[in-house]
């Protein structure tokens, strides 16, 4: 039977899904003390791995305190369906203007209800921020956005977490890469996906060759297992810091092709063959029927001489 991913209350761009199953698959057989993550993001992949024991970081102060309040019990499944259900009415009476007026509020004093309102209204479920670290992503321009339906489905990841909270050791924390990655143990597991160089970036996750290098060199350095999510190819051009960074025999990359569907337009929306970078062997095992058997490998083309594939 086919299981589907759980998917956070939180909406993020590159959101890592797709992923799950396979790196799911690659943790299953490993014993670990504790998983982290520096880039957490929403939390996807985290939360399907379901560890007892877990520190997720990130530079977005936003995402880390909704969860916070979510594990503190500051805000709960109840309280984000009474405030779906209020606001969502008052958005369908008044339109556009509503939306505005709750990302307004939030900017001047963010909160986490306001922040999922903006988070699951907002125009193709993009998160950005500008310079003063203000949401500016427009409104979707769909009035009746917070259908029955629609508030339910949001409820029912709010309860989903909230399950795997009471039973877990999470800590939520903001952080920089750096910060995060300096506390590593021999027995933890690290899962990285950090913004793609050369990608649009904003207020929290703006990413520099400077941190690109600095990241390189921290994972060189760690002796404890992590699995490095990047980007591979696409139609137009392949990552040049694959071979720049991970040619070495210790490293193993295998790649996977799928689709986001973030974009203002569909001609802006492309496959995208993603790369997960380990630095020990994955024995990719077909019968488990999972996508990990479909990871291809990297063509052994002469721009990727020197990588080493399994």
């Amino acid at each position: 039977m086919k299981l589907t991913p759980l998917v956070p209350p939180i909406k993020c761009q590159g959101i890592k899904t797709k992923l799950v199953k396979d790196v799911k698959n690659i943790v299953s057989d490993l014993s670990f003390g504790r998983w982290i993550e520096p880039f957490s993001g929403s939390g996807v992949v985290a939360f399907n791995i379901n560890p007892k024991k877990a520190l997720l970081a990130d530079t977005n102060t936003h995402i880390i305190q909704f969860y916070n309040n979510l594990k503190n019990q500051f805000i709960t499944s109840k309280t984000v369906k009474l405030f779906l259900q209020e606001n969502g009415q008052v958005l369908k009476e008044q339109g556009e203007s509503y939306y505005y007026q709750v990302r307004e509020r939030f900017n001047q004093s963010p909160n986490s209800l306001d922040f999922l309102f903006l988070n699951r209204s907002c125009f193709n479920g993009v998160m950005r921020f500008n310079r003063k670290g203000q949401f500016n992503v427009p409104y979707c321009h769909k009035s009746e956005r917070f259908s029955q339906a629609y508030i339910t489905k949001i409820v029912n990841q709010v309860i989903a977490l909230e399950n795997i909270l009471i039973k877990t050791d999470y800590n939520f924390q903001v952080a920089d890469f750096r910060e995060t990655l300096s506390n590593w143990q021999k027995t933890d597991l690290i899962y990285l996906d950090p913004p793609y160089l050369g990608r649009h970036t904003d207020y929290f996750n703006s990413w520099s060759q400077e941190d690109e290098d600095c990241l390189v060199t921290i994972l060189k350095d760690i002796s404890c297992r992590f699995i490095l999510s990047t980007w591979h190819s696409n139609q137009f051009r392949s990552n040049p810091l694959i071979k720049k960074n991970w040619s070495a025999d210790k490293f193993y990359i295998y790649t996977k092709q799928h689709f986001y569907h973030v974009g203002s337009t569909e001609k802006l929306r492309h496959p995208i063959t993603e790369a997960l970078i380990t630095n020990f062997n994955i024995p990719l095992l077909p019968e488990r029927g999972t996508d990990l058997q479909q990871l291809s490998l990297l063509p052994s083309t002469a721009e990727n001489e020197g990588v080493r594939t399994v």
